[in-house]
């Protein structure tokens, strides 16, 4: 694994999600698993902040009235009807422990829907650093990490999928992404054999 061709693509690191009175806190089951995997994606970057591996986020965040969402249904409305992740609430900020990284995390903006490559300018940034490998971390595994990892595998990206980093609803639908979906275009993987791969071994 080349650091200088490999971005970590983070996705929901956000406070409706991660934060304990985010709004859709709930949506992840599993309370202490969403914990770990913060925890986990925060020791990773610590690892990789002195390499030149590219870190990316690409929060969701919609205007005030939502006027972006045009779905009378699905998982879209669900956030609109819950206000969830609305421009200039708590709830759509990065989640603290993020932001301490300050700007050795890049921030993609224009997310506004499943897939982190529509409406932003993700894959002409990942073009423009040479990125030929993404690592996928974040929320919600069989939502916006599917999406997204399925995008870059259909621009040509290799794909490897985090399983400690990323949070699902449940704990089957974790086990069933990792076990039967992502491996029909992504490696899956965790966050120490991905820390082990690309900082250099000591001498």
């Amino acid at each position: 694994m080349n650091p200088a061709t490999t971005a970590l693509i983070l996705i929901g690191y956000q406070n409706d999600y991660f934060a304990t009175d985010g709004i859709l806190r709930g949506v992840l089951e599993n309370p202490q698993r969403t914990d770990e995997v913060l925890k986990r994606t925060v020791e990773l970057l610590e690892a990789l902040k002195e390499t030149s591996v590219t870190m990316i986020a690409t929060p969701i965040i919609f205007s005030a009235d939502y006027s972006e969402v045009r779905q009378a249904d699905g998982i879209l409305r669900a956030i609109k009807d819950a206000g969830a992740f609305r421009s200039g609430a708590r709830g759509a900020e990065t989640v603290e422990e993020l932001r301490a990284f300050g700007d050795r995390i890049l921030d993609v903006p224009g997310k506004r829907g499943l897939n982190a490559f529509s409406g932003t300018d993700l894959e002409r940034q990942l073009g423009e650093k040479g990125i030929s490998h993404v690592l996928m971390a974040g929320a919600v595994t069989a939502i916006c990490i599917d999406s997204t990892g399925r995008a870059a595998y259909e621009r040509g990206f290799k794909v490897s999928v985090l399983e400690d980093c990323t949070a699902a609803r449940t704990d089957v639908e974790q086990e069933f992404f990792c076990q039967s979906i992502f491996p029909t275009y992504a490696e899956v993987t965790s966050s120490t054999t991905v820390i082990s791969s690309l900082l250099p071994s000591p001498v």
